[in-house]
């Protein structure tokens, strides 16, 4: 009896410490944790997070909205410290309508011979950073942070604003407990949907419930003899709140997995649009607009197409750099250029100026906006039909509802019949129709002048080439020479440019010695590194040993040699989200072995062809002996940029043909 008695309490015991999430109540069983049962390879897990919106009412002022976070972090090694820094954006912080960051309590609690150790923030951990003139962050960093330590804090924000931003209801790291409720008055109208793209889609549960405020009226009353009395009068005013709450326990984390340039579009969280005001005098707003209506308002606004208008500034040097030249496409690129030598990024993302493009100019530094309407401006300025292009980065992700807040960057485009060449001043090494990888998101709303707009297709069409030349040589020590020649084009240019656009010739070649074996490269000469619009041609010799398996009287040799891809990065069995190429591809690889002295072929790789989805991609290995030469084209052409979780096996399929294929190596036996 007393040993059910005790196992009964040991359950209790269990029960309670897993429910206690009171803030402050950090146990020593958390801080004793060595791993997440439910995710042992976790760096970190979400012990708690606990997040409330509701809107508070104060007579004569109104409603505002309060949002309050808590969250309790177990930290298990150092690649989990970086969730010790917490980093929270506040809209407007410079007007007299902004968002207010408030209450922040925050602790770092370690076991410390045996205790709990709780250790405070510091005021110097602590600090606002301005981005733009209208946003601002606020970034804290918690003390103490150890292997093994669990971290909580919790903060508050008032905002003037009723539109509610998207909740997360996941991160890269587990959830172990995730409670999120959210009180919306009935006079609020929201439109409300889970991110479609995610893969995880907790249970959402909407209710309904009653509330009740006390209004106070004050009057004044004449008591006679010249005295005024003031009065309060108190009444009930009933309304109702919809609720929506979300109550989940083990939320798994967001997985890395190679090809997916921004792991956020497919993070589950509740995404929110304000799209109407019913209010309790029966007065009617409606917010829910369209893409048409919300290009309008941009485009109306000083801070966008109120620049566009704007050209005295520039335009004696404008006209000075065009001088003489009738030419559209000489006038694109002189002013691209110009616009990209003279005005320097600094790092500021959206699609509204902050300081406006004439000081921009002046100071040689601005924004994306201020870079490229500015750009916008001069291309019109030149007799070009040129026009802002609005668009969401991919950290950003897809817009889901028309609303203002669903783009944060803006390009420049030039129609043309039949097409529309996109730029992007801030992109420094790019050329036309070559974005950042981050702005290649799906759709982007082109404005035009006359104050009309439409979707344009972001996604680039013209494949990115890559084309290698290597003549091999085999030395009687069976050491291995040659030279290569390369060609790249597009993004594969933009891409070699951004990554050694400042590198010595010595680290370029250390970096292509690097993991390729024993080799020496020498001589090396790379073509066009500055002039944008050609491609990348680069030459080298090398010296590679032990590239020859020797056995008995015969030779095995990878035609590729350091060509070949070492690593396929397709090798798990299922795919969680889509493969995101970006940019379709082409990649061929020319080979002429000579045949060493001495030596005849026994065997070649067999030739073959392979396709994946029909056109969409097509693998060719052709090899062939001619004289004393053996020559292998290797030929990639992948037209589809994005391969969905359900055609995964059969893209790996494809890839693990054309991988494996490339490894087959030719023998060679003594005549």
């Amino acid at each position: 009896m007393r040993k059910a008695v005790v196992i009964v309490f040991i359950l209790i015991s269990s029960i309670g410490f897993s429910q206690n999430y009171k803030f402050g109540k950090v146990s020593k069983e958390e801080l004793m944790e060595k791993s997440y049962a439910e995710d042992p390879e976790a760096d970190a897990v979400v012990l708690y997070k606990k997040e409330t919106i509701a809107y508070e009412y104060k007579s004569g002022d109104g409603f505002r909205q309060v949002r309050e976070v808590q969250e309790r972090i177990k930290i298990y090694n150092k690649e989990g410290f970086g969730w010790a820094t917490k980093k929270v954006r506040l809209y407007d912080r410079s007007s007299s309508k902004s968002e207010d960051f408030l209450n922040l309590s925050a602790y770092t609690y370690t076991l410390e011979d045996g205790k709990v150790k709780k250790t405070k923030i510091k005021k110097e951990s602590i600090f606002e950073e301005k981005n733009n003139k209208y946003w601002a962050t606020k970034t804290f960093t918690m003390p103490n942070v150890k292997e093994g330590c669990v971290i909580e804090f919790r903060y508050r924000i008032e905002s003037p604003y009723i539109q509610i931003d998207d909740i997360d209801l996941q991160y890269t790291i587990p959830i172990k407990k995730l409670d999120i409720n959210v009180k919306i008055p009935e006079f609020f109208v929201f439109n409300k949907l889970q991110n479609p793209k995610a893969i995880y889609f907790p249970k959402i549960e909407d209710t309904q419930v009653n509330r009740k405020e006390t209004l106070v009226s004050k009057s004044r009353t004449s008591g006679g003899m010249g005295k005024i009395n003031s009065n309060r009068d108190y009444s009930d005013w009933e309304f109702k709140e919809f609720k929506t709450v979300v109550d989940e326990t083990n939320v798994p984390a967001l997985k890395e997995e190679s090809f997916v340039k921004e792991l956020d579009i497919y993070r589950a969280k509740l995404v929110w649009e304000y799209a109407a005001y019913n209010g309790p005098n029966r007065e009617i707003k409606n917010y829910s607009t369209s893409w048409e209506q919300v290009s309008k308002t941009i485009n109306e606004s000083e801070s966008f197409g109120g620049q566009l208008g704007k050209t005295k500034y520039f335009e004696s040097d404008v006209n000075a750099l065009l001088d003489g030249v009738d030419d559209p496409i000489k006038k694109v690129a002189l002013i691209y250029d110009f616009v990209r030598s003279k005005i320097k990024w600094n790092k500021y993302v959206g699609y509204r100026v902050n300081d406006g493009v004439k000081k921009a100019y002046k100071d040689r530094v601005g924004n994306v906006a201020e870079i490229n309407l500015m750009l916008v401006a001069m291309l019109r300025h030149a007799g070009l039909n040129a026009s802002p292009v609005l668009l969401s980065t991919r950290s950003n992700g897809i817009p889901l509802f028309p609303t203002t807040s669903g783009f944060n960057y803006v390009i420049a485009a030039i129609e043309v019949p039949n097409d529309i060449v996109l730029l992007d001043g801030v992109n420094t090494y790019g050329a036309p129709n070559i974005l950042l990888e981050k702005t290649i998101n799906w759709q982007g709303r082109i404005v035009r002048k006359q104050g009309t707009s439409a979707w344009i297709d972001l996604t680039p069409k013209k494949k990115s080439k890559t084309i290698s030349f290597m003549n091999v040589n085999i030395a009687d020590d069976l050491s291995i020479s040659g030279k290569i020649k390369k060609h790249l084009t597009d993004y594969l240019a933009l891409n070699y440019r951004e990554r050694y656009h400042d590198s010595k010739t010595e680290t370029i070649v250390s970096n292509y010695e690097k993991d390729k074996g024993n080799i020496e490269i020498t001589n090396l000469d790379v073509k066009n590194k500055k002039e944008l619009s050609k491609p990348i041609n680069y030459t080298y010799d090398f010296k590679l040993d032990n590239a020859i398996e020797e056995i008995g009287d015969k030779l095995y040799i990878s035609p590729l040699l350091f060509l070949a891809s070492e690593e396929n990065p397709f090798k798990q069995e299922t795919r969680i989200y889509p493969i995101d190429f970006i940019y379709p591809t082409y990649s061929k690889y020319a080979v002429y072995l000579k045949i060493p002295e001495g030596y005849v072929v026994e065997s070649l790789p067999k030739n073959t062809k392979v396709q994946f989805n029909g056109t969409e991609g097509e693998f060719s290995y052709i090899i062939r002996e001619q004289g004393e030469t053996i020559q292998v084209s290797v030929i990639t052409d992948l037209n589809k940029t994005l391969i969905l979780p359900e055609e995964y096996l059969e893209f790996k399929k494809f890839f693990e043909m054309s991988h494996e294929k490339q490894a087959e190596k030719i023998v060679l036996k003594k005549q």
